[in-house]
C-alpha cells in the first residue's frame, strides 16, 4: 500500500478475457446490429490494478473501466488501422475532488483460438442476415447494405464474404487493450511520455533493460511530488522524465496544452464558449477524438481561475451514460461523435439553454439572450498578440492541428502493414521521429521493410534520438510559456474585475459554526451595491455572473478563511489583488471600463523556463526488484501478466524521499485529527459544508458505477429533490428583493434590488423552468412543419405548451362555436365600465405566436413565461398545462419531475407566491410591439349628462411614448386602439371642442388597459370639462395610478360610484378647495413638511442609476408631488371666496402679480440684485404670458401645473417665489397669516427648491405640449 505523496499513485490495464462465443456480448443495446462485428464494440474489464487501495483515494473500478475504454472493447484486423491512441480522462467525485487518469490504448493480437472462431462464426451469421435481407428486401434495404461494404452493387454471398468478412485461416484478429497510470493531479506531459515509453518496451524487438515490475514500481512508490515552485527528474523505460509544480503564489498547476484549445475552436469561439462556462450554461463538447474533449474541457476550465467549475463535469461521458444528458442542471459533458454523423441528427432532450460545441468542425452554437464578456473586444486582441508571438493564428487552424495530432501519434504508429503483428524495430521509430513526418521517406521505408532490406542497427538509441529530443523539447517548453501567458491574459481580467469584491463581502456570522447552520438565510455579498459601483458596460455580465454558484462558492470560501487555511485558488488570487493596490491606486478608476493589459507575462513564462532549464530534484533510478524467477517473461507485442506481490506494497527502506513523504503525510494527519477536535463534530461539519455549498445546485456529478435501475432511479430522485430546492430559493429570492422597497418605507432596511438584478433573477427563472420542463422526456420533440417554427434552440416547455394548444383547439371546435367567445369579449355596451377580461392560456399563446420580432421558439417561450409572470397567472396557467395528465404521461417519463405529483404541487406553490409583487417583466423587455389597448371614460352621472354633445379626444402618454390625438367616436364612452408599446402608462390628455347644447362634461376618471398584459391603470380627474364651468378648461392632464389587481367586477363598481373623500388625487382635491373653500385644509406644518418631502423624493429620483429611475412625472404631478405640494402652499391663507359669483383660482392672483411686474419699476439695493431681479421679472412674465398663449384650452388649474413644471426644469422656482411674495397684489388676495406672507417661511422655501438646481430635468411631452418658451 503506498503512503507516499506520490504523484503516481496507481497503474491499470484493461483488456477483456474473452474465452467462448456467448462472452462476445454487446456494450451497447441500442447499437446498430447491421455493423459487421469488427465495427462493434463488446465489455471491457479491469484485469489488474496496482496497488490494489489507497485509503485516501479509493479505487473506483466502474469508473474507470468506464474511461479507460468509454465505447468499450473493439477488435481489428491486420487491415485496419491499429495506431496506438493516448487520451486522458477525469473522475470528478460528489465532493468536488478529482482523479486523473491517462490511458494508452494499443492492440494486441489474439492467441486464443475459441475467440477467433467465435468471430469467424459471428461473421458468417452476419452475411448471412444481409444476404437474405438483399434478396427479401427493395431497393431501400439495399441502400443501407450499400453502405456496409464498398461496393453498391454487390448483392451475391460471394461478394459480401470478400468484402466484409474475416477469415480465420488468413486474417489476424487483434484486440484493444490499454494501460492507465491515475494520478491525483493534472501531469499530462509525464504520464504521456512515460506510457509512450512502457509500450515502446513491450512492441520493441528487444527487452528493455529491466523487467517492466521495477519501472512501474520505481514510478509508484520511488518518485515523488516535485515540491511547489521546483522541477523533478525522473526516469521512464528508456529517457528521463521532467515534470514540474508551479510556486505558492502561481497559478496553479495545469498541463493540457491551450495551443489545441485555441487552434481547434478558435479565439472568437473560445471566448463565447469561455463565457458561456462563466454563466453556468449546459456545455456539450463533441468530437470523435477522446483527447479533443478533454484537451478543450481542461482548458476552458483552467482559464476560470479564481473560480472554479461547481457542477456536474465528465469531459468524457460513457456510451453506457448518455441518459445524463437528460441532467436538468449545468453540466460540461464531452461526447463522442460517430464518423459522418450529421449535427442535425443528434438528439438531444433539451438545447434551450446549451451551448454545442463540434470541436471537429470548428463550429459553436450558442444559447439565446446571453451577455458578452467584458470588454470583449480589447480581451480578444491582447490574447491574439499572445497568440501570433507564438505563431498561433487566432481564427484557429484546424488543418494544423490535426498534423500535429498525426505527428505525436507518427511516433507510435505502425508504418508498415506486414500482415502479421504490425510491429516495427524501435530503430524504424527512431528513424522518422528524426525524419519528422516526411511522407516520402515514410514510403520508403515501408518498402525497405517490405523487401527484407535492413536499415542501420541501433547501437546508442539515447544518443541517436538526441536531435529529436531537443525540437520535442522547445516545443514543450513553448507550450509551457504558451500556457502560462494565456492563462495570466484570462487571470488578470478577473484580477481587474473583482479587485474591490471584499468590500462587498458581508462578515455577519461570529463563528463558523452559527455560518454554517445559517448559510441559506445569510446574504452573503452585497451585489446591489457591488453592481453600483461596476462600469455601465460590464453591468449585463456581472449582474448574471454573481448569482452563479461558482461565485457563490468562491465568496463562502472567503468567508470560510476567517477560521480556515485559505483555499488555494482564493490565496493566489487575494495576493494579486494586493500586488494591484501597491502599485496603482483603483479609487479614482472604480467606474471606468479602461481596459488594463496584463504585465506579468514576461515574469510568468521566465519563472517556468528556469524550473525546466534547472532541474531542482532527481529521483532514484528504477532498479531491480526481489522477483520469482520465470515471471514477467518478455514476448514482443504482448503486454506481460506482472508479478502482484512487488507492486503491492511500497519500499521499506528508509531513504530520503520516502521519508519526506511519510513526514508529509504524518503532518497532514495531524491536521486531520486536529481538524476533528475543533468546534463542530466533524460528521455535522461535513453535513453542514455539503449542504452550504450546494445551495443552488442539484446532483454536482453523477456516479461512473452501477447502473442498475435502482440506481439510476435513485439519481433521477436526486435531480426531482434538487430543481424542487432551487425553485424555492429562487422565488423565494425575486420576492424578497422585489419586496424590499416597501420594507425600505417600513423602515427594515435598504432596497437592494436594481431593474438589472430583477432581470437577471427573471432569466434565471425562465432557465430553471426550461431545465423542468427536459427532465424526463420521453423523446426529443420534433418540429411542427405546419406551425413554421423549425429553428435553432429548440424549447421544451414551448413544445409541451403547442401540443397543448393543439388538443384544446380541437376541442373547442367541436364542442363550441368561436364566436361566442367573441362576443364575450365585447359586452360593455353600457360603456361605463371596462369588460371582462378572459384569463386564458391559450390566448397568451396566441399573443406570443404574433408577436414577429420572435424568431425561435425559446424565445417564444420565455416571451409566454415573463408575459404570465407580469399578469400574476404563472403558477395558474401551468398548472392548466399539467392537468392534462394523458398529455403528461405521453411526453414524460415516469421519474420526471413533472410527474412527481407531490413535488409538482409544491413547485407551482412557490411560483404562486410570486403574485405577491407586481412585475413589468414583458412589458419592459419587449418595446417595440404592438399592443392593443382598451379605454373607458366614466362621467359622474348624478351631476351631469353621461355622454358630451361636444366632439371628444384623448392621448395617451406612457414611459415609451405616446399615441397623438386620438378622436373619440360620438355617444361612445369606450374605444379600442392598437399602438407601439407605450411601457407603463404615465399621463392622459382628455378634451373636447366645447360644440353643442350639452357640451359640459364631469368626468371622474378614465381607465385605460393593456389588453395584452391586463394591466389596468385609472386616471382620475373628477373636473369639468367646459367653458364657463369650474375653472372654463377643456383639456385636462390625467396623471396615472396602475389599479392593484383586484376582480373586475369589484373595478367597475369602484368606477361606478367613487366616492369624493375617497378619490386622493391632486385634481379632485383642488376642485373641492376651489369649489367650495370650506373642506378640511392642512396647516402650516403639514405644507411645509409635504414640500421637503416632494422635493427630497426627487433628489433621490436623481440618485438612483439611470435605468431604475422611475417616472418624473408623478414625482412633479402626481398625488405627493411638487405640483401638489406647491398648490398648498399657495392655498394658505388664499381669499378664495367668490367675487361676483366667480370663482378665484391661484392662477388669477399669478397674473395679477405679472400684471403688475411688467408695468412697475423694481428697486433693489445694489446694482447686481437690481440685475438679477429685473432678469427675474422678465423670465417669469415671459414664461406666464407664454402659457396664456399657448394654442390649448387648458384650465387655470392646468396652467399652474404647466407653470411649475417649467420652473422646475429650468431651474428658476427659487427666483420667482421671491417675486410672487414682494409684490402688491398679494396683500388683496391673501391673509395676513398666509404662508407667502412670512419671510422666514418664503426664505426657508427657496433653500428647499434650490436644491433641485443641480438635476438635469426632462419633462414628458405630455405635460408641456404646445408652450414655446
Amino acid at each position: 500500500m503506498a503512503t507516499s505523496r506520490s504523484p503516481w499513485q496507481e497503474l491499470r490495464y484493461c483488456r477483456q478475457n474473452l474465452s467462448k462465443m456467448q462472452t462476445l456480448q454487446r456494450l451497447c443495446k441500442g447499437e446498430n446490429f447491421d455493423q459487421s462485428p469488427l465495427r462493434r464494440t463488446f465489455k471491457s474489464k479491469v484485469l489488474a490494478h496496482y496497488p490494489q487501495n489507497i485509503e485516501w483515494n479509493p479505487f473506483d473500478q466502474d469508473a474507470v473501466n468506464m474511461l479507460c475504454m468509454p465505447k468499450g472493447l473493439s477488435f481489428r484486423t491486420q487491415a485496419d488501422n491499429r495506431d496506438p491512441q493516448l487520451h486522458s480522462f477525469i473522475i470528478t467525485r460528489e465532493d468536488g475532488s478529482r482523479t486523473y487518469g491517462f490511458v494508452l490504448t494499443f492492440y494486441e493480437e489474439v492467441t486464443s483460438k475459441q475467440i477467433c472462431t467465435a468471430m469467424q462464426t459471428l461473421y458468417q451469421m452476419h452475411n448471412a442476415e444481409q444476404y437474405s435481407s438483399v434478396c427479401a428486401s427493395s431497393s431501400c434495404s439495399m441502400d443501407s447494405l450499400a453502405s456496409s461494404i464498398d461496393e453498391g452493387d454487390a448483392t451475391s454471398l460471394a461478394k459480401l464474404q470478400r468484402y466484409n468478412s474475416y477469415d480465420i485461416s488468413r486474417d489476424t484478429l487483434y484486440v484493444s487493450k490499454c494501460i492507465c497510470l491515475i494520478t491525483p493531479l493534472p501531469f499530462m506531459q509525464a504520464c504521456k511520455k512515460f506510457l509512450i515509453q512502457l509500450y515502446k518496451a513491450v512492441t520493441s524487438q528487444q527487452p528493455p533493460p529491466l523487467p517492466l515490475e521495477s519501472y512501474i514500481h520505481n514510478i509508484l512508490y520511488e518518485v515523488p511530488l516535485p515540491p511547489p515552485g521546483r522541477s523533478l527528474k525522473f526516469y521512464g523505460v528508456y529517457e528521463p522524465i521532467i515534470c514540474q509544480r508551479p510556486g505558492p503564489n502561481e497559478l496553479p498547476l495545469s498541463d493540457y496544452p491551450l495551443r489545441e484549445v485555441f487552434e481547434l475552436l478558435g479565439l472568437e469561439n473560445l471566448v463565447q464558449v469561455f463565457t458561456c462556462v462563466l454563466l453556468e450554461m449546459q456545455i456539450l463538447l463533441y468530437s470523435q477524438d477522446y483527447q479533443r474533449l478533454m484537451t478543450v474541457a481542461e482548458g476552458i476550465t483552467t482559464l476560470l481561475f479564481p473560480f472554479q467549475w461547481q457542477h456536474v463535469y465528465v469531459p468524457i461521458l460513457p456510451a453506457s451514460l448518455l441518459h445524463f444528458l437528460d441532467a436538468p442542471v449545468p453540466y460540461l459533458m464531452g461526447l463522442q461523435s460517430k464518423e459522418g454523423t450529421d449535427r442535425s441528427k443528434l438528439e438531444l432532450p433539451q438545447e434551450a439553454n446549451l451551448c454545442f460545441v463540434d470541436i471537429d468542425n470548428h463550429f459553436i452554437e450558442l444559447p439565446e439572450e446571453f451577455p458578452q464578456f467584458p470588454n470583449k473586444l480589447e480581451f480578444i486582441q491582447e490574447i491574439s498578440e499572445v497568440l501570433l508571438q507564438f505563431g498561433i493564428p487566432p481564427e484557429g487552424n484546424l488543418h494544423c492541428s490535426d498534423s500535429a495530432t498525426k505527428l505525436k501519434n507518427l511516433v507510435l504508429s505502425d508504418l508498415v502493414n506486414d500482415k502479421k503483428n504490425g510491429n516495427i524495430p524501435s530503430n524504424a521509430l527512431n528513424m522518422y521521429e528524426l525524419l519528422k513526418g516526411n511522407e516520402t521517406i515514410a514510403r520508403l521505408q515501408a518498402l525497405a521493410k517490405r523487401t527484407g532490406v535492413t536499415m542501420e542497427k541501433i547501437t546508442t538509441p539515447l544518443t541517436e534520438k538526441k536531435d529529436g529530443k531537443l525540437s520535442c523539447e522547445e516545443l514543450e517548453l513553448r507550450d509551457y510559456k504558451l500556457n502560462v501567458q494565456l492563462r495570466e491574459v484570462f487571470a488578470n481580467r478577473f484580477t481587474q474585475m473583482f479587485a474591490d469584491y471584499e468590500a462587498f463581502v458581508i462578515q455577519a456570522a461570529p463563528d463558523m459554526e452559527s455560518w454554517l447552520t445559517n448559510r441559506e438565510q445569510m446574504q452573503n455579498f452585497d451585489k446591489a451595491s457591488f453592481l453600483s459601483d461596476q462600469p455601465e458596460p460590464y453591468l449585463p455580465f456581472l449582474s448574471h455572473f454573481i448569482e452563479t454558484q461558482m461565485f457563490a462558492t468562491f465568496i463562502d470560501n472567503k468567508i470560510i478563511s476567517q477560521w480556515e487555511e485559505k483555499d488555494p485558488f482564493l490565496r493566489v488570487f487575494d495576493s494579486r489583488i494586493e500586488k494591484i493596490k501597491l502599485y496603482n491606486v483603483r479609487a479614482p478608476a472604480l467606474r471606468t471600463s479602461n481596459y488594463q493589459k496584463c504585465s506579468t507575462l514576461k515574469e510568468a513564462a521566465q519563472s517556468i523556463e528556469q524550473r525546466l532549464m534547472k532541474i531542482d530534484h532527481t529521483a532514484i533510478h528504477p532498479h531491480l526488484l526481489d522477483m520469482k524467477i520465470g515471471q514477467g517473461k518478455y514476448e514482443q507485442g504482448f503486454f506481460p501478466k506482472l508479478q502482484s506481490d512487488v507492486l503491492a506494497t511500497g519500499p521499506t527502506n528508509n531513504n530520503r524521499w520516502a521519508s519526506r513523504s511519510t513526514t508529509t503525510q504524518r503532518r497532514k494527519d495531524r491536521l486531520r485529527q486536529h481538524s476533528e477536535h475543533i468546534g463542530l463534530d466533524n460528521d455535522l461539519r461535513e453535513k453542514y459544508m455539503q449542504e452550504a455549498r450546494s445551495l443552488g445546485k442539484n446532483l454536482r456529478q453523477p456516479k461512473l458505477s452501477d447502473l442498475s435501475p435502482a440506481v439510476i432511479a435513485q439519481t433521477n430522485w436526486k435531480f426531482v429533490e434538487g430543481l424542487l430546492k432551487e425553485c424555492r430559493m429562487k422565488t423565494k429570492r425575486m420576492l424578497v428583493e422585489k419586496m424590499g422597497h416597501e420594507a425600505v418605507e417600513l423602515g427594515h432596511g435598504e432596497a437592494n434590488i436594481t431593474g438589472l438584478e430583477e432581470n437577471t433573477l427573471i432569466a434565471s427563472l425562465c432557465d430553471l423552468l426550461e431545465r423542468i420542463w427536459s427532465h424526463g422526456l420521453q423523446v426529443k420533440q420534433k418540429e411542427n412543419p405546419e406551425r413554421g417554427q423549425r429553428n435553432k434552440g429548440k424549447s421544451a416547455l414551448w413544445s409541451h405548451l403547442l401540443q397543448y394548444q393543439e388538443r384544446e383547439e380541437k376541442q373547442e371546435h367541436s364542442a363550441e362555436s368561436p364566436v361566442a367567445v367573441g362576443t364575450e369579449r365585447r359586452k360593455s355596451d353600457t360603456g361605463i365600465t371596462l369588460p371582462t377580461l378572459r384569463v386564458s392560456l391559450i390566448q397568451d399563446m396566441r399573443h406570443v405566436q404574433n408577436m414577429s420580432e420572435i424568431k425561435t421558439d425559446v424565445g417564444r417561450a420565455r416571451a409566454w413565461i415573463r408575459l404570465s409572470l407580469e399578469k400574476k397567472l404563472l403558477s395558474q396557467h401551468l398548472k392548466q398545462l399539467l392537468s392534462n395528465q394523458a398529455l403528461a404521461k405521453k411526453l414524460y417519463k415516469r421519474y420526471a419531475f413533472l410527474r412527481c405529483e407531490e413535488e409538482r404541487e409544491q413547485f407551482l406553490y412557490h411560483l404562486l407566491s410570486l403574485n405577491a409583487v407586481d412585475y413589468f417583466c414583458f412589458t419592459s423587455v419587449f418595446t417595440t410591439i404592438m399592443i392593443p389597448y382598451r379605454s373607458v371614460i366614466i362621467p359622474i352621472k348624478k351631476l351631469s349628462n353621461a355622454i358630451t354633445t361636444s366632439n371628444p379626444w384623448i392621448c395617451v402618454s406612457g414611459e415609451l411614448g405616446d399615441t397623438g390625438v386620438m378622436q373619440i367616436p360620438k355617444n361612445h364612452l369606450e374605444m379600442t386602439f392598437e399602438c407601439q408599446n407605450l411601457g407603463k402608462l404615465t399621463t392622459v390628455q382628455i378634451g373636447h371642442d366645447n360644440s353643442g347644447l350639452l357640451a359640459k362634461w364631469l368626468v371622474d376618471c378614465v381607465m385605460v388597459r393593456n389588453e395584452i398584459t391586463g394591466h389596468t391603470y385609472k386616471f382620475p380627474c373628477g373636473r369639468w370639462l367646459g367653458k364657463g364651468v369650474d375653472d372654463g378648461s377643456l383639456e385636462r392632464i390625467l396623471i396615472g395610478e396602475l389599479v392593484s389587481s383586484t376582480s373586475d367586477e369589484e373595478l367597475g363598481k369602484q368606477c361606478r360610484t367613487p366616492p369624493q373623500q375617497k378619490s386622493p388625487t391632486v385634481a379632485r382635491r383642488l376642485s373641492i378647495t376651489s369649489l367650495t373653500g370650506r373642506n378640511t385644509k392642512p396647516n402650516a406644518g403639514q405644507i411645509q413638511e409635504g414640500i421637503g418631502e416632494a422635493v427630497n423624493n426627487i433628489v433621490k429620483h436623481f440618485h438612483k442609476p439611470e435605468k431604475e429611475r422611475g417616472s418624473l412625472t408623478i414625482l412633479l404631478c402626481g398625488e405627493n408631488g411638487l405640483v401638489a405640494a406647491l398648490e398648498q402652499v399657495f392655498h394658505h391663507g388664499f381669499k378664495s371666496a367668490r367675487i361676483f359669483h366667480k370663482n378665484v383660482f391661484i392662477w388669477d392672483f399669478i397674473e395679477k402679480a405679472v400684471a403688475y411686474l411688467e408695468t412697475s419699476d423694481q428697486i433693489g439695493d445694489n446694482e447686481e440684485a437690481l440685475l438679477l431681479q429685473r432678469s427675474s421679472c422678465k423670465t417669469f412674465c415671459h414664461y406666464v404670458n407664454a402659457i396664456n398663449t399657448a394654442p390649448r384650452n387648458i384650465g387655470k388649474d392646468g396652467k399652474f401645473q404647466i407653470l411649475v413644471c417649467l420652473g422646475t426644469r429650468d431651474h428658476l422656482l427659487s427666483q420667482w417665489i421671491p417675486l410672487l411674495a414682494e409684490c402688491p397684489p398679494i396683500t388683496r388676495m391673501y391673509e395676513e397669516n398666509a404662508l407667502l406672507r412670512d419671510r422666514m417661511t418664503v426664505n426657508s422655501l427657496i433653500r428647499v427648491l434650490q436644491t433641485l438646481q443641480d438635476f438635469n430635468i426632462i419633462l414628458e411631452g405630455s405635460l408641456i405640449k404646445g408652450v414655446d418658451v
